[in-house]
């Protein structure tokens, strides 16, 4: 049976969890940066350390998790660079006391740069191979990216828990019934192909190494999406400055993989979908312990006009000149 949190999970649990998997501890012990999951660096005696990651329960279906899983050790088996779990014991996903849990090499790197264009060219020409493999199949397990689950499902979240402060609910409700209006509309239109995609690649999922690159981490998010949901969140700054990241990494892109330009057009409605979704999670996350001295910020009366003004600007930003490549 599945814990229905973390309350469990101490430190000698998770030491004894990867003792189990036949490794010895040294006992050193370091949590890193995670919230959705439990991610934490453990020191193997005479060996490198192993990232070890404890799934949230309930979150995924252990299918769900295992095509994660095949999906990465696909990539790197045709050497991409993608930080896939270790096989032990003949198995990815492993169980104790009521855990799910994967472990994984230590990737040392750091965040790419936005503005190095040979950076860019370099992750689109690893994205192009990346949705090659991607393309060839779709996950069953896994979800889609919908306007459903990234819109409607977060948005009545909120207003069923009673989130948003009264007052401002109408003008969200406005904004959501708007870009869900908008969003299908385009969707069905442009009716992208979908691919099996990383789903969260910004760059601090992505650990540039000075000698071997880029690689790819966190596969947590993988999902069927339209190929540009691995572009746009690489971009930063200015529209000006964004076009400009853009044409360098699919430059690199084309190389290897054919980019529909139709694509261009969901950039900006999926940020917003990703904003709405990004307040849902929170939303759902509030009574995980770890979360309010985390965030704050989130769920006071500021968060949520700041958070409606950011919607409305987007509003904006849709009715104004598309995003096209110079």
């Amino acid at each position: 049976m599945l814990h229905p949190n973390y309350d469990n999970l101490t430190p000698d649990l998770i030491i004894n969890a990867v003792e189990s998997l036949g490794f010895i501890a040294d006992m050193r012990f370091f949590p890193l940066n995670s919230y959705e999951n439990r991610v934490n660096q453990i020191g193997i005696d005479d060996g490198e350390p192993v990232i070890v990651k404890f799934y949230r329960p309930s979150r995924w279906s252990d299918e769900a998790i295992l095509e994660e899983h095949a999906y990465s050790r696909d990539l790197a088996n045709l050497e991409l660079p993608a930080v896939a779990p270790l096989q032990v014991k003949g198995r990815t996903l492993h169980y104790f006391q009521g855990y799910r849990f994967a472990a994984f090499r230590r990737q040392g790197g750091q965040a790419p740069e936005p503005n190095d264009f040979d950076q860019l060219v370099w992750l689109g020409r690893l994205l192009g191979r990346l949705h090659k493999v991607g393309g060839t199949t779709l996950f069953t397990a896994r979800p889609t990216l919908t306007i459903e689950r990234m819109i409607s499902e977060p948005s009545n979240y909120l207003l069923s828990r009673n989130f948003i402060p009264s007052h401002l609910i109408p003008a969200y409700k406005n904004l959501i019934n708007e870009f869900t209006e908008r969003f299908r509309s385009l969707f069905n239109a442009i009716t992208p192909s979908l691919i099996r995609c990383h789903g969260d690649c910004h760059i601090a999922n992505i650990l540039w190494h000075r000698e071997t690159g880029p690689w790819f981490v966190d596969f947590d998010d993988c999902q069927n999406a339209p190929a540009v949901q691995d572009l746009w969140m690489l971009l930063s700054g200015s529209r000006h400055e964004q076009i400009a990241q853009f044409s360098e990494i699919l430059e690199g892109y084309e190389e290897f993989h054919d980019f529909d330009r139709r694509e261009l057009q969901l950039i900006e409605p999926l940020r917003t979908m990703r904003m709405v979704y990004y307040s849902g999670w929170l939303a759902r996350r509030w009574d995980d312990p770890a979360f309010p001295p985390n965030f704050p910020w989130f769920n006071t009366e500021h968060y949520w006009q700041s958070h409606i003004s950011e919607l409305q600007e987007q509003l904006f930003i849709l009715d104004d000149e598309p995003f096209r490549l110079f």
